[in-house]
């Protein structure tokens, strides 16, 4: 199952990803702003993060309006590694080498459908394990 929420910035890109995602019959939770009203991102990547935390959701997608605000804030959940990507080779690399769980993008620096290619990639790579474990175990240390 994979989670998408947005702030205010990113909720068109959200609309434009959640079509993507229904076309490929892709099962979604749709989180954060509902309407384009303001809000606040921290408290919308808590909030999504915490549906992966506790198995609501294997994977999230966030988006604000550069992708950096509500990466930092994903980043504060212990189990999150989120990436912000803004291609398909950091979206597939993030997911082979860093095991990461939520795919982050700014909804005012990407359009649809780089986004959507971003979204496929993210989902459709696997983490390659091996050496890359022992990083993704030192990552989840600095939580402890």
């Amino acid at each position: 199952m994979i989670i998408i929420a947005s702030d205010h910035a990113g909720y068109e890109l959200k609309k434009e990803v959640i079509k993507h995602l229904e076309e490929k019959n892709i099962e979604f939770i749709e989180a954060g702003c509902m309407n384009g009203e303001s809000c606040d991102y921290p408290i919308v990547a808590k909030e999504t993060c915490e549906k992966i935390t506790d198995g609501t959701a294997d994977k999230g997608i966030l988006i604000c309006g550069t992708g950096i605000g509500i990466s930092i804030a994903a980043n504060k959940v212990k189990g999150i590694r989120a990436a912000l990507c803004t291609d398909t080779y950091m979206a597939r690399y993030t997911r082979l080498h860093n095991d990461a769980n939520v795919l982050c993008m700014g909804g005012r620096v990407i359009g649809p459908g780089a986004a959507c290619e971003l979204v496929d990639t993210f989902l459709e790579t696997e983490f390659e394990g091996g050496r890359h474990q022992r990083r993704v175990d030192q990552i989840s240390d600095i939580e402890k």
